[in-house]
């Protein structure tokens, strides 16, 4: 039988040639579908044609670490391209060109900026916090770990006064806070720690 301008349809001798079978619950993804292996009621064997009721062979998978799933097997040569970090800033990022005066965005994005060594953004971003929150103690003292990572050691000394005075109090973690190692030898710092 033909039908105007389609396929030309033949019919067939077992079911399973013209009916698809879906693929088990426990194929791995790309697994071609046959079906049951085992005598088929209508006498033939089941499986694809000229198969003898035998499962075609698999195409290899993408393998990741033992354990994975295929599933995620085949996204590791996508999931290894995009640090977490730079999907993190990339997600943030996206959120502050929505809402630009976001306190707990920029203050994220700014830890964030930090931790991937990009100073001047968080420097910028951490001023843009300030000027939203200039009474909130510890945005104040991160303002100074940027700016002491940005060589404005001057600036950094002065934020650090500022944070003290609106109620930083956590002197033993700014003693061992790597932002401010620039600062540690500066006479104004210890002058700062004797004070508090």
């Amino acid at each position: 039988m033909t039908i105007s301008g389609g396929p030309q349809l033949h019919p067939v001798a077992n079911i399973h040639e013209a009916v698809p079978v879906m693929a088990g619950p426990n194929d791995p993804p790309g697994a071609v579908p046959t079906g049951p292996s085992g005598p088929d009621p209508t006498g033939g064997e089941r499986g694809t044609p000229g198969s003898g009721g035998q499962r075609p062979t698999q195409p290899p998978l993408l393998r990741g670490k033992k354990g994975d799933s295929p599933r995620r097997s085949s996204l590791m040569p996508w999931f290894g391209k995009l640090s977490q970090l730079d999907f993190d800033i990339s997600f943030y990022e996206k959120l502050l060109a929505r809402n630009g005066d976001s306190v707990d965005v920029l203050r994220v994005l700014g830890e964030l900026a930090s931790r991937k060594g990009l100073h001047e953004r968080a420097l910028e971003l951490d001023l843009r916090l300030v000027e939203r929150v200039p009474g909130d103690s510890l945005a104040r003292y991160n303002l100074a770990c940027s700016q002491a990572l940005a060589g404005q050691a001057d600036a950094a000394i002065e934020s650090l006064v500022t944070a003290f005075r609106l109620g930083y109090d956590d002197v033993a973690h700014m003693v061992v806070d790597p932002d401010l190692a620039s600062l540690r030898g500066r006479p104004e710092f210890r002058a700062l720690l004797r004070r508090v």
